[in-house]
């Protein structure tokens, strides 16, 4: 089916491709369709629900049926044959219903890029190339962007611009945009997404798409984020078939599309063609296909058929049928013969090929996402832009321009070519679909949907156009409705008996043509998706065996274990060693926000439930973040630096958030607040030294800093150098043990944390973990936000009512303390359970009832009390212990409970969360 003297394609290559198992030959330029039709492969797959035969439908992303699965260099599922560019190599195969994903990891790379250009010009066919070089001539910044892979849009190459063939006048306006050094021209970049204030997302396909072996290519496809003063859509038009009765077979498709296939591949996609039509363009595909050599009939709803295209199908021997209607199809694996139906009746034509035309629809879609108002137009019989937008302009089919001297000039305005005119367009019959049966009658091929479908909708009282898509499926396909849409709308405006203009149309929405999601991940992949964080001493944890866990995004230590430790042994050691000796842990990760400004003080107020206004410069104070509910959602301390100075901390998961929530108060609800917040977690390294020795520790290093009791109370910091280097040091402790936290600029973490070691050696300081330093503030009942708290947790529940301050006029959250579920004494309350036996580990989200006398549970529903949120062993306690949420916890110190695990149940004994150390004097030094 290959047609010598048609297409644009290398015929001085051959490229080989597998379909089904069966190996074909193509050349480049092809894609995997027209490569399949210049073999007579109509075929391709079957329906998702009938799983009926499914063929190539049309030339381009409008296709609803061709859809085929890529096995090989890589398996991408439910791509659409006529847009996958044949490479060689390429294994694919026709979609039965579905796809496969691929199992094995994408070895391809996707990226992103920024552009910023005074005009975006979208679609680069006669109008868009004209408006591009337009823009370029008035000396603006131009980025044009196209879909296919050559520009010049429909044209075939037959027309005449300014005395030159069509492709020529193209090449001559490609080549002044290529010289331009301010005009950016992608190709095979489809814009699928148009967002408020010029912003454009187009899909760049940057090696052949997909069948090129992705690993020998820099980048696969690229997502380019371009923000444009201007956008001028110049997306063509998408053509309308007409529903009839079994026009879903193989071998049926759109008349502008076998057009396409024989000017751009060089392929007659059949021999005896039957054209049907209603509008006047499918004359051209009828006349073209006759010069290539194929048999053609032309069966024209409306009575009076075009009078120039009617001559020029009679000069090549066309029969023209006017008043007649196709009403079936004949044929299993392609279409056999067709069934007209005319004034004399009906009639059986044979057909290896049926061409549909029932007008065009302007391709709004990109306009509507901006909100972009739709008119019905019933000359065309299609919805198009009502208007232009601030920012945005619509030319040539976009806007429902079609004639090709009327494209050129409003695009071009003075500079416009002069055309060698086609005979003028008459108005399409609008015409949705013939007589037949409604059950066979598809509206939407991929979906399986048809006109009995969208009769139950309306017949089961739905109105809507948004609401019979949605019990139709109609237009939720990859194809977006393309062919579909507007016909599913007339249908649905017949079966009402409502015009179709107050029907209207679905709703579009991006993307309008399909992404892969690897397209949108880009390079955001793996640890590229969720950065790994490592703090300026992780080399140093590495060389050490850490352990790590992921705490947030950051790489943490959970313990360092010896030769022949596992986990438990290695935590109850370094344990022992930071409440007997010295220990030290790296807490760099812990969130860090500088607030500063003459209001911060004020504003700090307002976020925390205590004050922190009133705090000295040099002090620290702990403070708790609640949200309106009351709820907690993070703590940490704050210090005082300056007058207008603070620095805040978070926890580590927790950070982003945080800074993110007190943006939000002070941008929407606090503007006049003179507050200016900076994240600071990556600029400093912090360092917890802790336990009885180490002040002692921190003397070797800092002997010019008074680290008594007295020179250095609790929570308190000194700044201080250490070899010119500044350095801060905070008496804070989450530990209960006497600690020190030494700050210092991250770029010399490594090289504090080694001074820190070698100082702490004659001690036997212990670098510990996360699991320790969890150990250790359990024991002296401090909580973990997030893992003590489950978002129904409010500072009195903690027991923590001394941080919620009684002097504040408001504060965040202050009203719902008032609330009576929030005052109820059954309230789940922060406790602690020690496992009567003194040996079983309770399992931490194990729930807590009550105590059962003879040792089995009640019938279910059983009552739950609540839940176990921390557990350890403990080396201070010889002895496991845990933490726990209980109803009316503090009032049930010294109550036996039971904890249901492993089908047993284990007896525990309600405790104060203080279990190490309850008067301080160890944290006091």
């Amino acid at each position: 089916m290959r047609i010598e003297g048609y297409g644009r394609i290398d015929r001085s290559r051959t490229l080989t491709f597998t379909f089904d198992g069966r190996t074909w030959t193509g050349h480049p330029g092809d894609t995997l369709a027209s490569a399949l039709l210049a073999h007579g492969v109509h075929l391709v797959g079957t329906s998702v629900k009938l799983g009926r035969p499914r063929g190539i439908g049309a030339a381009w992303t409008e296709d609803p049926t061709g859809l085929v699965q890529v096995e090989r260099p890589f398996p991408e599922p439910m791509l659409q044959a006529a847009a996958v560019e044949l490479t060689d190599g390429l294994v694919a195969r026709g979609v039965n219903g579905q796809g496969r994903l691929a199992e094995e990891p994408d070895p391809a790379r996707y990226d992103r890029k920024h552009t910023h250009v005074d005009t975006l010009v979208i679609g680069a066919g006669p109008a868009g190339l004209l408006a591009a070089r337009r823009a370029a001539r008035a000396g603006e910044s131009v980025a044009l962007v196209d879909d296919r892979a050559t520009p010049g849009g429909s044209l075939t190459g037959t027309e005449c611009l300014d005395g030159l063939p069509a492709l020529e006048f193209v090449a001559d306006v490609v080549a002044e945009l290529a010289a331009n050094p301010d005009v950016l021209h992608l190709q095979r970049t489809t814009a699928f997404g148009h967002y408020d204030d010029g912003f454009v997302l187009a899909l760049e396909r940057r090696a052949d798409h997909p069948g090129a072996d992705p690993a020998a290519h820099r980048s696969r496809q690229r997502v380019h984020r371009i923000r444009a003063a201007r956008v001028v859509l110049a997306t063509g038009a998408h053509e309308r078939p007409i529903v009839f009765a079994d026009n879903d077979r193989p071998g049926i498709m759109l008349a502008s599309s076998a057009r396409d296939f024989l000017h751009r591949y060089g392929v007659r996609a059949g021999r005896e063609v039957v054209v049907f039509t209603s509008d006047d363009s499918a004359y051209a595909a009828a006349v073209d296909l006759a010069d290539a050599g194929a048999s053609v009939t032309v069966l024209d709803a409306r009575e009076d058929p075009p009078a120039e295209w009617a001559r020029r199908a009679a000069d090549r021997g066309i029969p023209v049928r006017p008043s007649t209607v196709v009403v079936g199809t004949e044929g299993v694996e392609r279409v056999r013969a067709v069934t007209a139906r005319g004034a004399g009746g009906d009639e059986r034509i044979p057909a290896d090929l049926l061409l549909v035309c029932g007008g065009w629809n302007p391709a709004v879609h990109l306009f509507s996402h901006v909100r972009g108002a739709l008119t019905y137009d019933a000359a065309l019989g299609a919805f198009r832009p009502a208007g232009n937008l601030p920012g945005v302009t619509v030319i040539g089919a976009a806007g429902g321009t079609f004639d090709l001297a009327d494209v050129v000039r409003e695009a071009a305005g003075d500079d416009a070519p002069v055309v060698e005119a086609e005979p003028k367009r008459t108005p399409p019959a609008v015409l949705w679909r013939t007589d037949g049966d409604p059950g066979r009658q598809f509206v939407d091929i991929q979906r399986d949907a048809t006109v009995a479908d969208i009769g139950r909708a309306v017949g089961a009282g739905l109105r809507s156009v948004e609401h019979v898509k949605r019990y139709t499926t109609i237009g939720t396909a990859h194809d977006q409705g393309k062919t579909s849409g507007v016909i599913a709308s007339g249908i649905t405006a017949e079966l009402l008996g409502r015009p179709v203009e107050e029907v209207g149309t679905t709703t579009f929405r991006p993307p309008c043509t399909p992404v892969a999601f690897a397209a949108l991940a880009a390079r955001e992949r793996g640890t590229l998706f969720d950065p790994e964080r490592t703090t300026a001493v992780h080399p140093w944890h590495v060389e050490a065996g850490a352990v790590f866990e992921d705490v947030g995004q950051w790489k943490r230590p959970r313990y360092y274990p010896r030769p022949g430790e596992d986990v438990e042994t290695a935590v109850l050691r370094e344990c022992a060693a930071a409440r007997s000796s010295v220990g030290i842990i790296d807490g760099s990760t812990l969130g860090k926000i500088d607030v500063q400004g003459p209001d911060a003080g004020v504003f700090l107020d307002r976020l925390y439930t205590n004050v922190m206004s009133t705090l000295k410069v040099g002090r620290v104070r702990y403070g708790v973040l609640c949200g309106n509910d009351g709820m907690v959602f993070d703590d940490g301390t704050v210090l005082r630096i300056d007058e207008d100075r603070f620095l805040v901390t978070t926890t580590t998961g927790g950070a982003a958030a945080v800074l993110d929530w007190m943006e939000e108060w002070l941008q929407t609800e606090w503007p006049e607040l003179r507050v200016h917040l900076t994240s600071v977690t990556e600029h400093w390294a912090v360092f917890p030294v802790v336990g009885p020795r180490s002040r002692e520790v921190l003397a070797r290093v800092f002997p010019d800093v008074d680290l008594s009791k007295e020179g250095f109370p609790f929570m308190s910091f000194r700044d201080t150098t250490l070899d010119g280097v500044p350095v801060r040091i905070a008496r804070i402790s989450f530990s209960g043990e006497l600690a020190f936290e030494v700050n210092v600029d991250a770029h010399h973490g490594l090289a504090l944390w080694k001074r820190l070691l070698a100082a702490g050696e004659p001690f036997g300081i212990t670098p510990y973990g996360t699991e320790t330093m969890h150990v250790l503030r359990a024991e002296k009942g401090y909580p973990i936000i997030g893992q003590d708290t489950d978002g129904t947790v409010t500072p009195h529940d903690l027991g923590m009512d001394w941080v919620v301050s009684k002097k504040k006029a408001d504060f965040i959250g202050k009203r719902s303390f008032s609330r009576a579920e929030n005052r109820n004494p059954l309230r789940k309350q922060f406790v602690s359970l020690l496992p009567t036996d003194g040996t079983t580990k309770l399992r931490e989200g194990s729930q807590v009832v009550e105590h059962c006398g003879n040792g089995t549970l009640p019938e279910p529903p059983v009552p739950m009390l609540g839940h176990v949120t921390s557990s350890y062993r403990s080396a201070e306690l010889g002895r496991p212990f845990a933490l726990a949420l209980v109803k009316g916890g503090r009032a049930r110190i010294g109550d036996l409970v039971h904890v249901p695990m492993d089908g047993a149940l284990v007896e525990a004994r309600i405790g104060d969360t203080v279990l190490v150390d309850p008067e301080g004097a160890r944290r006091d030094g």
